[in-house]
């Protein structure tokens, strides 16, 4: 099980590495941020969200620019670049005094991550060769959630602190995590960069935004990202209010989440392997979270807390479960339509929905289900797979409009298959 878990040696590993290492700083922060700057700093909780939505509304508006530089500088160098501005972001916050200097670091710091990601996924896509992108993917993000776990443990020593002592430390740890993680990346090569020639192919236009089958397949994407928000919006309020479960409940269907993409993301994601497959994949995937929406709907019937506990455990392992083949299916689909030299700026707008979804989705969540109840439920399970239902069409008209990719060195996929397999 163990030896499944490490990535192949060279290019994957190190960018798995990278991954664990500025993930593990995040998950401290992501724990002790709110209170940080509510508690010891003065900021109102008000102002402190809207400091947020602000940052990472910027964010959403930088990041294809960003994705569009590192295409055409280099994405190695741009992700460096950026992963060690993101550090110095959170360095910042050492400093942080006022509502206005807080802005300004929150601001600084979603740009950095977001455009450092899509330049990190634009290295991987011109690192490994085209059959085994899914895989390793697979292996990035099982490293994601192995770092946010151990973050999350370590935020947690500070939060039981409660000093500002421990909360600073935690600042600079995930700074320091950042300017690691920019040092790891650049030992791997750089990815030459793509020229704009006034004879290459446009495939959809010259930018993302203009390639219309991608856009929709984004669009359709987002839609199923917002099981996202679920385990840190809507469940703590649905458990409190419409179930007999006790709260405490959530911390094991958090670790339970975690723990499974750990563990199973890269076997899973292992039956992707073109187009045809992810689609599947994503369809199947996107069924079994409906069908975990249906079984929390039947989460307030009764008042049994043994049964709602019972339930919710196995509602939370069914989403588990359909949440990594849909990324799988999803990761596939988000590198195979995009164009040679454009991975920058295409991952940069497909990632762009994790965000969109993490700004909309409490808000539509709360509504829909904390205040609408079971029916809520119902109507998010079928919005899943009928979205997912309407991925398949949007893929392959998407596949017609892309220009014939020229075949993957036979020699570097023998070696990965082999380093996979291992």
């Amino acid at each position: 099980m163990i030896k499944g878990l490490i990535p192949p040696p060279g290019a994957p590993r190190v960018l798995a590495l990278a991954q664990l290492v500025c993930r593990t700083g995040d998950g401290a922060y992501y724990i002790c941020a709110a209170l940080f700057f509510t508690r010891i700093v003065g900021i109102s909780p008000v102002k402190m969200g809207l400091g947020l939505t602000i940052a990472w509304s910027v964010a959403l508006v930088m990041s294809v620019p960003l994705g569009h530089l590192a295409d055409r500088r280099g994405p190695r160098v741009i992700a460096v670049t950026l992963f060690v501005c993101a550090g110095l972001a959170i360095a910042s916050y050492l400093f942080v005094s006022s509502f206005t200097l807080f802005l300004v670091g929150a601001c600084a710091y979603a740009v950095s991550q977001r455009g450092g990601s899509a330049a990190q996924q634009a290295l991987l896509a011109g690192l490994v060769s085209e059959g085994q992108v899914t895989t390793v993917r697979a292996y990035v993000q099982s490293s994601y959630n192995a770092g946010l776990a151990v973050g999350s443990g370590l935020g947690g020593v500070a939060l039981l602190l409660d000093r500002r002592e421990a909360y600073y430390a935690v600042f600079a740890l995930n700074s320091l995590a950042f300017f690691a993680a920019a040092f790891v990346l650049s030992r791997v090569p750089e990815v030459p960069p793509v020229p704009v020639t006034r004879d290459a192919p446009r495939s959809g236009g010259a930018s993302v935004f203009k390639d219309r089958p991608y856009v929709v397949v984004t669009v359709l994407n987002t839609l199923l990202l917002l099981h996202i928000p679920l385990v840190d919006i809507a469940l703590p309020l649905w458990i409190s209010e419409h179930t007999a479960a006790p709260v405490w409940l959530l911390s094991l269907m958090f670790m339970l989440n975690t723990v499974a993409v750990v563990l199973f993301q890269v076997r899973v994601s292992r039956g992707v392997t073109g187009l045809h497959s992810a689609t599947r994949y994503v369809f199947m995937g996107s069924t079994l979270l409906g069908l975990g929406c249906v079984v929390f709907a039947l989460t307030s019937v009764g008042s049994s807390a043994w049964l709602a506990g019972a339930l919710l455990l196995v509602a939370v392992a069914i989403q588990a479960l359909g949440e990594m083949m849909q990324a799988a299916g999803a990761w596939e689909v988000s590198f195979g339509l995009a164009p040679p030299g454009k991975h920058g700026q295409y991952q940069a707008f497909f990632g762009n929905g994790t965000t969109v979804a993490e700004m909309v989705g409490p808000l539509l969540l709360t509504g829909l289900i904390v205040y609408w109840g079971a029916p809520g439920w119902i109507l998010l399970g079928a919005l899943f797979v009928v979205v997912a239902a309407v991925m398949r069409p949007a893929v392959r008209w998407g596949e017609r409009a892309r220009p014939a990719a020229p075949p993957a060195p036979a020699q570097r996929d023998s070696d990965l298959d082999g380093a996979v397999g291992s």
